[in-house]
């Protein structure tokens, strides 16, 4: 595994090695409050590597429709890392669930209004992309 990528030439490289996965992420842009999203980037990361690993978003996460847009636009996986935290924070273990729960609830409604019965439904074609 490999974290921190954000260019589709880093990433085709690292999938060259033979990593499993990738995180696609900006680290939170504290280093550099200018590099791009990692959701941004996620597209394109896909489209340099492919099926060759798993690719997975860390970063920006705050909202279940979050999570399935990171995984229309290639991601296999989604860390959870703030929400989880706030909950951690303000209850505990119950407030962990809670979090969590928060978040399935938002992804199974955002499924629905999308038309998809399963995670493997989510792709780039479920999002709204304006015409040129």
């Amino acid at each position: 595994m490999v974290k921190g990528l954000l260019h589709p030439d880093d990433a085709k490289r690292a999938a060259g090695l033979g990593v499993d996965g990738i995180v696609v992420s900006n680290h939170g842009g504290r280093q550099l409050d200018r590099a791009p999203a990692a959701i941004d980037m996620l597209p394109a990361i896909r489209a340099a590597v492919g099926d060759s690993c798993t690719l997975m978003l860390d970063g920006g996460v705050r909202r279940g429709a979050d999570v399935i847009t990171a995984l229309c636009l290639g991601a296999r996986f989604v860390f959870l890392g703030r929400a989880t935290l706030y909950g951690l924070v303000s209850g505990g273990l119950p407030g962990v669930r809670k979090a969590i729960g928060i978040l399935r609830g938002e992804m199974e409604t955002v499924g629905r209004q999308m038309g998809c019965d399963a995670v493997t439904d989510f792709d780039a074609g479920r999002l709204f992309s304006p015409s040129p």
